[in-house]
């Protein structure tokens, strides 16, 4: 990834300049230059010789009272013969505590998802620049695009001491993936060009993946946050089974292949589940299910659906330091319920939790920075990439109006929305004037930017122009309060907003575009909701606008969920069309829009392309998506998603500033497992 140049514009300069800064926190805002809110891109160095690998090995204290209790094997037993060795960042730490952080429910499994991401077959490093291994300790891409081989690690073991093995992946593609009763629609990510990809056993430690056309694409996309390269998918939670390998010497015993379909679905029954596939979604959900198997540096002790959700380290965790310390450091972490945001950010200034980046309001930064030396934290801010950080998604296959149905399908009227709003106003008072107003295209200094005119194209503030187009395409008629009325019955033009309070304000935001489309004459109804009602709206076709944000479209070929319809759960922009593209035309509907027909064909196409290539596709796309305005950014490459980071004092090997992109999984890329308490 290419760092954007900041010399754009100085962050500390426009904090310090905001008038909500000046009145808040005066003196914070004086000193922010020096206080190191903005950081250098850094984090733990891992060491890949052989040779300055440790050749002992130390073990938590609770883990060493197993081991002698007779309930364990020795450090040197459960720890693989290649492991994944790490220099911490500043030093090596010291074994113990609890790190205390908020979630906000059921829905917010990514909570975990991100400080555990090291579970995945490849990563990111800390500068979000480089792929580096992970649970596999070396890859192999053929010249021809056609066969990806990953060399997994000796000796590696679940957190139960089972074996992890080639096995592991063979039983997810055969027995889970390929199982339509399990998932009912395949991913393109494995079917290049429409072309189904394989999974071969070569050894216990060796998985080739065989495609019938070139895939470039692969080796990024096991490194990311994709379906076949981990997130949430990896861990199989949430019904989601994806992510590439799964326990099979655990999940085998919930399948009717390896019993009979009467068996499985009496012990079902047995244990309160409608049939064996319910059951099976939750055994196989590290989330809820406390005996799943994982990988990552620590395992669920206590389920999401409690008001703590408890994690507990891993004893069979394959990484160590280089001073032979089995890693995590830290001995629990644990997550407390904070329905409301408003109560998670109170929480956060009164030092209750010990690091927390997740739904951290930044226009609460001014109180933030009062509170540091009384909440013992320091406050950090990890600039983003994305273009859009609060991004309004018109939904092209909405169908339960056809009125509304008929505006939303229609450009100009997307365009006159777009024009409608005030971007500056949300920007100086939700992002702090920090954040870029415009189009939701990415960094200018990514290699997937259009270019310089499709920042503001169709996305500055001109209601005069937006009412001449709602006018010239017929919503001539207004009722008393100067409301446009709906063509066939006469009645107000009403838009749906559906807005989850997440990561920012989004219903107060939403609320903000309300006004400012008053002045154009439409009605907009903002209904706030909770995130798991607002995604299953979603996955229903329910929403006519939906906010949320555009993460990850930084690299469109990576994750382009939240910019074109591919997904058949958060095609937000229309989900009759991403569960049509995801099942091969099979589901959904086909757009008749040759627009969002062109955009599948050049993303199907950058699969097979190098990395040129699949850049100049990500740039035809979104000069595409930006003139057609299907997601109408507002403000985005500001640290308001995931880059309000709270770190407790106690805290050491903390990075200055983490890489805040989806497929870095942030904080995931700084590798929490190297962080300790001090004292």
């Amino acid at each position: 990834m290419v760092q954007p140049n900041f010399s754009r514009r100085s962050v500390l300069t426009a904090l310090a300049a905001s008038p909500v800064v000046a009145s808040a926190a005066a003196q914070a805002a004086a000193d922010l230059s020096a206080s190191g809110l903005v950081g250098t891109l850094q984090g733990p160095t891992m060491i890949l010789d052989p040779a300055k690998w440790p050749k002992k090995f130390q073990e938590a204290p609770m883990l060493a009272e197993l081991v002698k209790a007779g309930k364990l094997p020795p450090v040197e037993q459960r720890i693989p013969a290649e492991p994944m060795v790490w220099q911490p960042l500043n030093e090596i730490g010291k074994y113990g505590g609890t790190w205390r952080r908020a979630f906000t429910g059921p829905a917010d499994g990514e909570n975990a998802n991100r400080i555990n991401a090291s579970d995945k077959p490849l990563f990111w490093n800390a500068s979000g620049d480089k792929i580096v291994p992970c649970v596999a300790k070396f890859y192999e891409l053929s010249d021809d695009g056609k066969i990806y081989t990953l060399h997994l690690r000796k000796g590696m073991r679940w957190s139960d001491g089972a074996p992890f093995t080639a096995d592991d992946f063979a039983f997810w593609f055969q027995d889970i993936y390929n199982n339509r009763e399990i998932v009912p629609t395949p991913t393109p990510q494995m079917e290049p060009q429409g072309k189904p990809g394989r999974i071969v056993k070569v050894d216990e430690t060796t998985v080739r993946w065989e495609f019938d056309v070139p895939y470039y694409l692969f080796e990024e996309l096991m490194a990311g946050d994709t379906a076949v390269g981990g997130g949430q998918a990896v861990r199989q939670a949430a019904k989601v089974s994806f992510g590439s390998y799964a326990p099979a010497h655990y999940l085998k015993q919930f399948l009717p292949k390896y019993s009979s379909l009467e068996a499985v679905n009496k012990r079902a029954k047995d244990e309160g589940f409608e049939n064996w596939i319910q059951m099976l979604h939750f055994k196989k959900d590290w989330q809820l299910n406390t005996e799943v198997p994982t990988l990552g540096p620590w395992r669920t002790v206590k389920p999401i659906n409690n008001p703590i959700w408890l994690l507990e380290r891993n004893p069979y965790y394959y990484a160590v330091d280089t001073a032979g310390n089995q890693l995590p450091y830290i001995d629990r972490v644990q997550l407390t319920l904070g329905q409301d945001l408003e109560v998670i950010n109170l929480r956060a200034m009164a030092g209750e939790y010990d690091l927390q980046e997740r739904h951290i309001d930044l226009s609460k930064l001014p109180v933030l920075l009062d509170n540091q030396e009384k909440g013992n934290y320091k406050v950090h801010l990890d600039l983003g990439f994305a273009g859009a950080d609060f991004l309004m998604q018109v939904n092209q296959s909405f169908d339960g109006d056809k009125e509304i149905a008929k505006w939303l399908k229609t450009a100009d009227f997307r365009r006159a929305l777009s024009l409608g709003i005030d971007r500056d106003q949300i920007n100086e008072t939700f992002f702090l004037g920090v954040g870029v107003p415009g189009s939701p295209a990415p960094a200018e200094s990514l290699p997937t930017f259009p270019g310089a005119e499709w920042r503001k194209k169709w996305s500055t503030h001109d209601p005069v122009t937006a009412n001449k187009m709602l006018d010239a395409i017929g919503l001539t008629k207004k009722d008393s309060e100067g409301f446009r009325l709906r063509t066939d019955n006469g009645e107000r033009l009403r838009i749906q907003v559906l807005a989850i309070q997440a990561f920012m304000p989004y219903p107060k935001m939403s609320e903000m575009v309300a006004d400012h489309w008053r002045k154009i004459g439409i009605q907009a109804d903002v209904k706030e909701v909770e995130r798991g009602l607002g995604f299953t709206k979603a996955a229903n076709n329910e929403q006519q606008i939906f906010i949320w944000n555009n993460g990850g479209t930084e690299f469109l070929y990576l994750f382009p969920v939240h910019a074109i319809p591919v997904d058949p759960q958060q095609a937000f922009m229309g989900t009759k069309h991403g569960q049509y593209y995801a099942s091969g035309g099979t589901k959904g509907e086909k757009p008749d829009d040759p627009n969002i027909l062109k955009i599948w064909e050049l993303f199907t196409a950058a699969s097979s392309l190098k990395a040129e290539g699949r850049n100049k596709n990500a740039q035809e796309i979104w000069k595409i998506l930006v003139d057609q305005q299907y997601g109408i950014g507002t403000v985005g490459q500001s640290p308001a998603g995931l880059g309000v980071r709270l770190v407790s004092n106690k805290l050491g090997n903390i990075a200055g500033r983490v890489c805040n992109a989806q497929h870095c999984r942030t904080p995931g890329s700084s590798h929490a497992e190297t962080w300790y308490f001090k004292s």
